[in-house]
């Protein structure tokens, strides 16, 4: 059985910038305080705490002063960083570069929207981190969607300004896209056009691994898709490996294989969300290769 890791799966740049940063900084300071996990996934949390990472929430950010925060890769709202003034809290921002440019854009449109009564709506997480840093530049009047039956907070008979959280699916968003024009054209038939403007906003080295996991889900028998549970991007990814190949397996670490996914099968394929380090993946097919009665290449 060939056991082969997907070379275009694992960090995002935001991701590997926002750990490096981490890491840098612990080598002086030791302890370093951080704002939400720093990734979506609890093994690379697990790694990072030994080091010194310690995970805080905003009530524990009310408590704190005179230390350092690491602002992780989705970046935070404006209040985040009032705060911090406030308290004196040294802030280590490894917001990707991605994101703070989506902010500002989303602000910009904001401003606009404020002068002709619009409304800025994001396909994205109720919640996700991103999400809660974009909604803040809004002074958290956007609109965020995820299903269809979400449209029945816009007004549509008002302008409508669309942007997406970086890492949802392309396919989800032009289908949100899709809804709202048509929600448009019904309430207001003769300027469908003046009121609605939307913005792929979702980050290319994230929508480009689409088709690069169907092709590697054809290219195997079985796939093994390793991501924390709690990761949006990985509940995206899967469910590109699982609609091109019925036996993709999610799995957050080696403990949840079940060998008998392995039976008869000769190419074994694993993959991961942009959250998902190399170094876990790496582990997983290391234990997929030792499972016994499986002879591997």
């Amino acid at each position: 059985m060939e056991v082969t890791i997907d070379k275009n799966s694992g960090y995002c740049f935001g991701v590997e910038y926002a750990i490096q940063m981490a890491e840098d900084e612990m080598e002086n300071s030791g302890v370093l305080y951080c704002l939400g996990d720093i990734v979506h996934n609890s093994m690379e949390v697990q790694r990072l705490h030994a080091r010194g990472l310690r995970v805080i929430d905003r009530e524990q950010m009310k408590k704190l002063r005179d230390c350092k925060l690491l602002i992780r890769a989705h970046g935070e709202p404006p209040s985040t960083y009032q705060l911090a003034l406030q308290n004196n809290i040294e802030l280590i921002d490894a917001s990707c570069p991605v994101v703070l440019k989506l902010q500002n854009r989303v602000k910009h449109a904001f401003d606009q929207m404020e002068t002709q009564s619009g409304q800025i709506v994001i396909y994205g997480q109720p919640g996700h981190a991103e999400v809660i840093g974009l909604a803040g530049q809004t002074t958290d009047k956007a609109i965020v969607v995820t299903t269809e039956e979400d449209l029945d907070k816009i007004d549509f008979a008002r302008p409508v300004t669309l942007f997406s959280q970086t890492t949802k699916s392309t396919k989800g968003f032009y289908r949100m896209k899709e809804l709202i024009e048509e929600r448009i054209r019904e309430a207001n038939p003769e300027r469908e056009g003046a009121l609605f403007d939307a913005n792929d906003s979702i980050c290319r080295q994230v929508s480009n691994r689409e088709p690069q996991l169907q092709k590697f889900a054809l290219e195997h028998e079985v796939v093994i898709f390793v991501s924390g549970k709690k990761s949006s991007n990985g509940k995206a990814l899967f469910s590109v490996c699982k609609a091109c190949n019925e036996q993709s397996y999610f799995v957050e670490n080696e403990s949840e294989i079940d060998p008998v996914w392995f039976e008869r099968a000769e190419k074994v394929g694993i993959c991961g969300a942009t959250s998902t380090p190399m170094w876990l993946m790496e582990r997983v097919a290391g234990h997929i290769r030792q499972l016994p009665l499986l002879a591997t290449t």
